[in-house]
């Protein structure tokens, strides 16, 4: 082997180390999560898409044909208000856990019909609304007074 060839052979070799760091460090970085910390003390992770600008909110989960038992999408609003939602176009049954300011569950809707286009909504005020599969809140005690955690999620700048 030539002196150049040596020199490329090594070049390529780091170069690929490199990237196989880079891969390895895209992999373990943290993902959105939404843990709720339920009555029984049990703390339930959620990975979850963060619905935080109009465009996001508006599609949220539509067209969906799968979302697991760990998934969700959280939906951010720029304050808390009556936040109102509908299932057009969403095949899954889904329930709704709406979140207050302070990050304390104030209202769930269980088991939203899919495809419906009547507006949901809770009596109490929400700034924060996580969809996950429907049913899954009763089946894990999910209940309105439960503490919400966001990690890896900010809440800057978000889109009116």
């Amino acid at each position: 082997m030539s002196l150049s060839d040596h020199l490329i052979f090594k070049f390529l070799w780091a170069f690929g180390l490199l990237a196989l760091l880079a891969v390895g460090l895209l992999a373990c970085r943290s993902h959105p999560r939404v843990v709720i910390s339920t009555k029984s003390g049990e703390q339930l992770a959620l990975q979850v898409e963060v619905a935080d600008t109009p465009a996001k909110r508006s599609l949220g989960l539509q067209y969906r044909n799968e979302l697991g038992d760990d998934q969700g999408m959280l939906f951010l609003f720029p304050s808390q208000g009556a936040q109102s939602f509908w299932m057009k176009n969403t095949p899954l049954p889904l329930d709704m856990i709406f979140i207050g300011s302070d990050l304390k569950i104030v209202g769930i809707i269980r088991q939203a019909v899919p495809f419906s286009t009547t507006s949901l909504t809770v009596p109490a005020p929400s700034q924060f609304v996580l969809e996950i599969k429907g049913g899954l809140s009763r089946r894990k005690g999910i209940e309105v007074g439960n503490r919400v955690r966001f990690e890896n999620i900010s809440l800057e700048g978000i889109e009116g």
